[in-house]
């Protein structure tokens, strides 16, 4: 098993990510897939849509095999969201 190492610093990968998602793929993908998890390589813009990281990480990995893979969810500020949400609505 190959361990890929970063080849970027944390704030560049996340900007190289958020640009390409913006410019390029957020008009493909958006529409019907709310929710959704899209894994991006960072260098090529490749990249591959699914219902988990574990599936969209191995579909672009099979596509292309040294990916720098940046992850986003459809529809939301982030992939994962950590700690209690308040269920009042806001007035």
């Amino acid at each position: 098993m190959t361990i890929r190492q970063p080849r970027y610093s944390k704030e560049e990968f996340a900007q190289r990510g958020d640009a390409l998602y913006d410019s390029q793929i957020r008009s493909q993908v958006e529409e019907g897939n709310h929710g959704k998890i899209v894994a991006i390589d960072i260098e090529t813009g490749a990249f591959e849509i699914a219902d988990s990281i574990v599936t969209a990480s191995e579909h672009l990995l099979t596509r292309v095999p040294d990916a720098q893979t940046w992850f986003i969810r459809i529809g939301h500020q982030a992939v994962y969201h950590f700690g209690a949400r308040s269920l009042k609505k806001s007035v």
